[in-house]
C-alpha cells in the first residue's frame, strides 16, 4: 500500500484534569513527561508515528490555547498540520474537523487516529501492527479499533466483544465487532472480564476518510451538520471563523458513544504490543513496574513507608524524603505548590478534585 495516502491524526487537546496537580490547565499531561521517559507524551507519539507515515502527513489537533506548547515540542510540524479547536468538545468534533480537513487535501486519505498519552512497550511490534491495519482498511470499508486484553475491570475504558470470542483473539487478525460498550459500570466491567470474551478499546482507530465521514454523517448529523460548507471554508481565510461557529453549537460527545456503539462497520484488531493509557493516577500506579512487597510504588530516591499498602507516591522533587504510615490504596502527589493525599480510586479522586473549580482555587488549576 502507498503510504503517501496514509495520515496520522494526533488528538492532543485534552485538559488532563485527572492528573492534577501535576497536570494543569496551562500545561496538561500530554505536554509532560509523566512516565519519566525523557520525552513528553506528545513528542513520543509524534516520533512513533513518524516511523509509519510520512512526517508531513502527521496532523495534530489541539485546543487553541495550546498552540505554543505544540510548536515548542514539535518544531518540525508544518503550520498547516496544526488544527486548532476553539473549545474542547470531546473526540467526535475533533475527528470531524480532522476528517474534513484531510478530505480537502486528499479524498483517498487513509487515517490512523490516536490520543497523545499512550505508552507502548514494544515499538517495533506496534509499527508492524499499524502497518498491517492500514493494509486491511485499504481493502475494506470498516472502522477499525485496536483491542487490548484487559487485566482488571477498569471503568475508564470501552469494551469490545468480537465475533469468535477469545479463541479468535489468539489469531491476532481483524475481527468484526459483536458489541461495543463504552465505559460500563464496575459490575458490568467485572462480568466482561470474567467471560474472557472482551477487549479494551485502545482508542486508536484506523479508517478511510470517506468511510468515517459516511458513518459520522449517518449517526452524528447533529455534529457533521455544523460543518456544512466545509469544502469551501477549510483551507481558506475563513477557516478559523467557520470552525469557531461550528464548535460553538457542537455537542460534547466522543466518537465511541456517537459512532462506534451504533455502526455496523466496527471491527477490532486484537493487539499484543504492550499498551497503557496513562490517563489517571491509578493507571500510572498500574503502569509503574517496581513495587515493594506491600504493593507500594514511588518515583523518589528515598522513602519511608510503613504499614501502608497499594499506594502511589509521586514528587516533583525526587530527592525529597517522603514518609508515609498507615495508608491503604492512597496516592500522595507532591508538587511545588500542591500536596494531594487521597484514595487513588479514580471515581473518588474525580469527585474530590471537582472542588478545584471553586474561585478560591483558581491559581492552582
Amino acid at each position: 500500500m502507498n503510504r503517501q495516502n496514509c495520515y496520522c491524526v494526533i488528538m492532543a487537546g485534552g485538559s488532563g484534569t485527572r492528573f492534577w496537580p501535576l497536570s494543569r490547565t496551562a500545561r496538561p499531561k500530554q505536554f509532560l513527561d509523566v512516565a519519566d521517559s525523557g520525552k513528553t507524551f506528545l513528542r513520543q507519539t509524534f516520533e512513533r508515528f513518524s516511523r509509519i507515515v510520512p512526517q508531513e502527513n502527521i496532523i495534530v489537533v489541539t485546543a487553541d490555547r495550546y498552540k505554543d506548547l505544540v510548536t515548542e515540542q514539535l518544531p518540525e510540524l508544518e503550520e498547516k498540520n496544526l488544527l486548532l479547536e476553539p473549545y474542547q468538545k470531546n473526540t467526535a468534533p475533533c475527528i470531524a474537523y480532522a476528517t474534513y480537513s484531510l478530505l480537502k487535501r486528499n479524498p483517498d486519505a487513509h487515517i490512523v487516529v490516536t490520543p497523545a498519552d499512550h505508552f507502548i512497550e514494544n515499538e517495533r511490534l506496534f509499527v508492524d501492527t499499524i502497518n498491517s491495519a492500514f493494509d486491511y482498511i485499504a481493502d475494506n470499508d470498516v472502522l477499525m479499533t485496536l483491542g487490548v486484553v484487559p487485566t482488571r475491570p477498569d471503568t475508564n475504558y470501552g469494551y469490545v466483544q468480537a465475533c469468535g470470542g477469545h479463541e479468535a483473539y489468539k489469531r491476532s487478525e481483524p475481527l468484526q465487532v459483536k458489541t461495543f460498550t463504552e465505559k460500563p459500570d464496575k459490575d458490568l466491567a467485572q462480568v466482561f472480564i470474567s467471560t474472557g470474551e472482551f477487549l479494551w478499546n485502545a482508542g486508536i482507530f484506523l479508517w478511510k476518510a470517506r468511510t468515517i465521514r459516511e458513518e459520522m454523517e449517518k449517526h452524528l448529523p447533529e455534529v457533521t451538520g455544523l460543518f456544512k460548507g466545509w469544502e469551501n471554508a477549510i483551507g481558506s481565510k475563513i477557516e478559523s471563523e467557520f470552525i469557531s461557529r461550528a464548535y460553538t453549537d457542537c455537542i460534547n460527545i466522543s466518537i465511541d458513544y456517537g459512532v462506534m456503539e451504533k455502526t455496523d462497520r466496527a471491527w477490532v484488531y486484537p493487539v499484543k504490543f504492550g499498551w497503557q493509557d496513562i490517563g489517571t493516577w491509578d493507571s500510572l500506579y498500574n503502569f509503574m513496574p517496581e513495587k515493594d512487597n506491600s504493593g507500594n510504588t514511588s518515583n523518589v530516591e528515598k522513602s519511608l513507608i510503613e504499614n501502608t499498602c497499594g499506594s502511589l507516591v509521586i514528587a516533583s522533587d525526587k530527592k525529597k524524603l517522603i514518609a508515609v504510615k498507615g495508608l491503604e490504596n492512597y496516592m500522595i502527589i507532591d508538587t511545588d505548590d500542591v500536596l494531594v493525599i487521597c484514595p487513588k480510586e479514580d471515581k473518588k479522586f474525580k469527585e474530590f478534585i471537582s472542588n478545584i473549580a471553586m474561585p478560591e482555587f483558581e491559581k492552582y488549576r
